[in-house]
């Protein structure tokens, strides 16, 4: 064994003190001997590390030491960075925010949602303002519906002490759907887009005064249509 003092986590060659173990590799697995395995890594240079010491027989693997502790190093390292680190972000309000101030809270709490965050938004209660502790109540809750696109309310609105907090937690990526009144607003507008076109085009096609059209601005096109139409008839 190539001389390692970084851990004792793993046993190595002699310190393995069964009777046999399984061998596993890149062709497959094998029990056999711990002797014959151990006679078998000095043979190939290497040494014999025992991965899994709970099964029955333990698992071991013919690997350099070094190597085999500079993989679980790495291996470790990689999945710790693909660990993502969520952050509780505060917003806060007064019982009394304006349209403005809550609409730019609402867009900063849609980012940090976008990137994984919670929120923890809250109303804090100045003095004698504790009164409108119902209003603080109704702000929060629609603070959430507008964001239940984005996230999910993982504790109502609770008062402790002077403030009234709700915590919003961010939903996965690609699970969060429209809410009912966004699609219907979405909906009201198109509808009301594909109107006022309709309208448009009757108004510009609308006959008066004996089939003469009322809207004089009649586009090039269309009186290039109508003069053809004329002179096949």
């Amino acid at each position: 064994m190539k001389n390692d003092k970084k851990t004792n986590q793993y046993r190595v060659n002699e310190q393995i003190r069964v009777r046999e173990v399984r061998v596993v590799g890149d062709d497959g697995s094998t029990v056999m001997p711990t002797r014959q395995a151990l006679d078998i890594a000095r043979q190939k240079g290497v040494d014999l590390v025992e991965i899994s010491p709970n099964a029955q027989p333990p698992v071991c693997r013919f690997i350099d030491y070094s190597k085999f502790l500079y993989q679980q190093k790495k291996r470790a390292k990689e999945m710790k960075a693909k660990q993502v680190k969520v952050e509780v972000k505060e917003i806060r309000f007064g019982p009394q925010t304006g349209d403005n101030d809550y609409a730019f809270k609402l867009k900063h709490a849609k980012e940090f949602l976008l990137e994984g965050n919670k929120v923890r938004a809250y109303v804090f209660f100045r003095g004698r303002s504790i009164l409108f502790k119902e209003q603080g109540e109704v702000l929060l809750l629609r603070f959430a519906n507008d964001l239940e696109e984005f996230g999910k309310v993982e504790q109502l609105p609770q008062l402790e002490g002077k403030k009234m907090a709700i915590f919003i937690a961010p939903k996965k990526a690609g699970v969060a759907k429209k809410s009912q009144q966004k699609m219907d607003r979405e909906k009201r507008e198109a509808e009301a887009k594909e109107a006022a076109r309709q309208a448009d085009a009757e108004a510009s096609a609308a006959p008066a005064n004996g089939g003469l059209f009322a809207n004089a601005k009649i586009s090039e096109e269309a009186l290039k249509k109508l003069t053809n139409q004329k002179e096949e008839e």
